[in-house]
């Protein structure tokens, strides 16, 4: 989404996304799939550390109005490795609650 004083993390973002995608073309022929998970807010140990105010804020951004786990962001993966994704290349999966289809 970009952030405010966050070039450097909003460019290598950015980088990886192009890489998944290119990969995802070139590999693709030799049926291996590429996809990447964009994880929104996640409560972990770098999360816990906010004030709860910028906790607050940060809900508040979130449709679903809570940050999600890491079982979700590993349910995610699960499902891309599996063969209910067979069909599935070059995607990156927001795992965020709606918080980058907000803006």
């Amino acid at each position: 989404m970009g952030a405010f004083g966050q070039t450097n993390y909003s460019a290598s973002k950015a980088g990886l996304i192009g890489f998944t995608k290119s990969c995802a073309r070139e590999l693709a022929g030799y049926k291996i799939r590429v996809n990447a998970i964009a994880p929104g807010f996640i409560q972990t140990d770098m999360t816990e550390v906010l004030k709860e105010e910028h906790k607050a804020e940060i809900r508040a951004q979130i449709p679903m109005k809570e940050m999600g786990s890491p079982l979700d962001v590993a349910k995610a993966a699960l499902f891309l490795v599996s063969d209910l994704a067979g069909y599935i290349t070059g995607q990156v999966v927001n795992v965020d609650g709606g918080m980058v289809m907000a803006r």
